[in-house]
């Protein structure tokens, strides 16, 4: 779904949505994410059996709405991006603040989720399974975080007219940056939720 929505954000003529300096961010945060990757299937491939259990104990119920949460975003910042290049100001404006609200709702979803966790008696000392866990959700919560900032300041800035169907930079390249966070919360939650 969410290589959907990159697929409907194609620039049109050709062109890379957003700008060099997010593809840049992009890049490094998937080199920083397969790098935690590798320290994952290391760390699973030492301790199978403490990823089998430890699975066992995480919410997926939580993780599940972890991932509506942001599929859902991205879909309306995907709407926000079309309605601008239709030079529907008004409609973009309105998906973009739908897209921050729904995207609010992970910082929110995954309180709960560490929360109830640590009720449980979850916490990154619970064993291997766990302290890679935290590490890697953790590390993605600051980037959705970086996202929702951006979103603010993206929503502000449409306010004040600053993107219209033929100048709406800034729009896409926190799209394209938002989808990159979805993408990689797509493997997380496989990884600890479904697979281990």
């Amino acid at each position: 779904m969410a290589t959907a929505a990159l697929a409907t954000h194609a620039a049109p003529g050709g062109r890379i949505p957003g700008n060099k300096g997010i593809w840049v961010g992009i890049c490094c945060e998937f080199v920083e994410f397969l790098v935690l990757f590798t320290v994952y299937f290391v760390a699973r491939a030492h301790f199978p059996e403490a990823f089998a259990e430890g699975a066992e104990r995480l919410s997926r119920t939580a993780g599940t709405a972890i991932t509506l949460l942001m599929l859902s975003s991205s879909f309306l910042i995907a709407c926000s991006v079309q309605a601008i290049r239709a030079g529907r100001r008004r409609q973009s404006l309105y998906w973009l603040s739908g897209g921050l609200l729904v995207a609010l709702g992970y910082p929110l979803a995954k309180f709960l989720e560490i929360r109830w966790n640590l009720a449980q008696g979850i916490n990154g000392e619970s064993g291997i399974f766990f302290t890679v866990y935290y590490y890697l959700t953790f590390n993605h919560l600051v980037h959705a975080v970086w996202g929702i900032l951006g979103m603010f300041w993206v929503l502000a800035r449409h306010l004040a007219g600053a993107y219209d169907a033929d100048d709406h930079g800034g729009l896409e390249a926190l799209a394209s940056y938002w989808h990159a966070t979805d993408l990689i919360w797509l493997v997380l939650f496989p990884f600890f939720y479904v697979l281990a």
